[in-house]
């Protein structure tokens, strides 16, 4: 249930009455979705680990193929957010880390990451970084969540 803030932004009201509140004050720039400030009541926090584009033996998928690498960074974090039973809608701050200096490359993840089953996780605090390398051969995209787990 999503409820409105009329002097700071949408409060998403979850089942179990854990509080998730986003927004974007007027003196800062305007952003692609996210929110510049996420505020959380709730019990418990998930640190999920960086989500890295590595299928279930650990192999690199798609190397050379941002988009493909997205896509099983994407499916990586539904199944880890899964685990402790929480959702995107859950997230509270993500960093997305892309190799590349490229402001078109780095748009474009955003772009795919916000088409994605995904794309409510990034309505919080997010970042989204260039960076030199990662750390696995091949790999280009990696993404660090944080949730508010409901219950």
């Amino acid at each position: 249930m999503v409820r409105p803030d009329a002097t700071s932004g949408l409060v998403d009201i979850l089942p179990d009455m854990s509080t998730i509140r986003r927004l974007n004050p007027a003196e800062l720039h305007q952003t692609p979705g996210y929110h510049h400030v996420t505020v959380v009541e709730c019990r418990w926090l998930a640190f999920l680990a960086g989500q890295c584009p590595l299928d279930r033996a650990g192999v690199v998928i798609g190397r050379g193929d941002v988009a493909a690498q997205v896509d099983q960074v994407a499916a990586n974090a539904l199944t880890a957010l899964a685990a402790v039973g929480a959702g995107p809608e859950h997230v509270v701050r993500s960093v997305i880390y892309v190799v590349s200096d490229d402001s078109a490359v780095l748009a474009g993840v955003w772009q795919r990451f916000n088409a994605s089953d995904l794309a409510p996780a990034f309505t919080s605090a997010s970042t989204l970084l260039g960076a030199a390398s990662l750390g696995f051969r091949g790999q280009l995209v990696e993404l660090d969540l944080t949730a508010a787990l409901p219950g």
